[in-house]
């Protein structure tokens, strides 16, 4: 069970209420003030964010006058099956780049209103775990406050000690797009006020230099391989949403059995019920050489990509 500290989730009912308040204007200090928000996207989701030849990305940054960069192709938040996408410029420039982007995913979802009232959808962002505690403030005051203002669900996970090296968290906000835009503003201009935040900003945007040459051991802790033979065997752990576990397992484990023989890697995934902390993502992990992970990881999510492109469509 998650401590009051990492964990805080407001009452969708209650938030159905009442309208957002408009938001309030960063000081002027940190309104020219460089900043950055770093969140995940699916691959389809990032490839809708690009557009044809780039249309898309290149249309945002020159509305939103903000740089909008994403993790390549199969570059992956450790943990998670999902790319990070980057916006950074002034705090209003970041707030307009992050609104258009996520009308964009919103309107591509295709979702039926229903009585009037707005679909609420999910959106993690990325924060560096020394800047939690600004956002969660002393017995948790900040974040209720956030929760009250924005009437979006925000919850903070635990930090995850299964990769080494990895000193991000993520922020999960449950709302409409009004409500996690009020609640994107109240994080942001929070965090601009935290030293450690905007140093980050200049932090490797990749993850993989952090874990791809790295084996996991039970613990969590990383250990580089000794011996000659071993040193060609790594270990990598990434998340598959439990709804799509399926398609990678296929029937009587088909699929990962083919996945496994093409690529060479040993693939193993965890119990229903066991997932990835913070997020409702199935572990599956990859054992092999470099080369033997990154194909057995690239056909998995091919397998989920393209339900996720169906799904879409």
């Amino acid at each position: 069970m998650e401590s009051t500290e990492s964990s805080y989730v407001s009452s969708p009912e209650a938030a159905r209420k009442r309208s957002p308040p408009p938001p309030q204007s960063p000081s002027s200090e940190n309104a020219e003030k460089p900043t950055y928000i770093r969140f995940l996207s699916s691959n389809a989701a990032a490839g809708s964010v690009i557009g044809k030849g780039g249309s898309t990305i290149t249309e945002f940054q020159s509305k939103s006058g903000a740089r909008i960069q994403l993790s390549r192709n199969h570059e992956f938040f450790p943990g998670t099956s999902d790319r990070i996408i980057m916006v950074s410029g002034t705090i209003d420039e970041v707030l307009k780049a992050k609104e258009l982007i996520l009308a964009k995913l919103l309107n591509e979802l295709n979702i039926e209103d229903n009585d009037d009232v707005d679909p609420r959808t999910k959106v993690r962002l990325i924060v560096p775990n020394s800047s939690c505690g600004s956002i969660i403030g002393k017995g948790g005051a900040t974040i209720k406050s956030f929760i009250e203002d924005s009437q979006a669900g925000i919850k903070i996970s635990p930090q995850d000690n299964n990769f080494y090296g990895l000193n991000d968290r993520l922020v999960t906000l449950t709302g409409t797009l009004d409500e996690q835009m009020r609640a994107i503003d109240l994080i942001l201009s929070k965090l601009c006020e935290e030293p450690h935040y905007s140093q980050a900003m200049h932090a490797p945007f990749s993850y993989a230099a952090t874990y791809n040459s790295m084996s996991y051991a039970p613990n969590g802790s990383g250990e580089k391989f000794q011996n000659h033979k071993e040193d060609r065997s790594n270990s990598v752990t990434i998340g598959v949403s439990d709804e799509h576990i399926g398609l990678v397992l296929g029937r009587a484990g088909r699929n990962v059995m083919e996945i496994s023989q093409v690529s060479g890697a040993r693939i193993k995934i965890s119990d229903r019920g066991d997932f990835m902390s913070g997020t409702t993502d199935r572990k599956v992990t990859i054992t092999g050489s470099q080369r033997a992970i990154r194909q057995a990881e690239s056909m998995i999510m091919q397998k989920v990509a393209y339900a996720t492109e169906r799904v879409m469509d």
